[in-house]
């Protein structure tokens, strides 16, 4: 893997993070507590799915 393959990889899991703790960040309560997800978690959980 090239220098460059790395740091697209890089830019592209941290694009799918960001976009992940949003969408946990801005799903309606109801949802959340149904899924036992605590919107305050989102990083947590957003890093978890991404990173392993």
């Amino acid at each position: 893997m090239t220098l460059f393959d790395t740091i697209r990889e890089t830019i592209a899991k941290r694009a799918v993070y960001a976009r992940t703790k949003a969408e946990i960040e801005a799903m309606p309560l109801d949802v959340a507590l149904d899924l036992n997800i605590h919107r305050d978690d989102a990083a947590k959980i957003a890093r978890q799915a991404v990173y392993g």
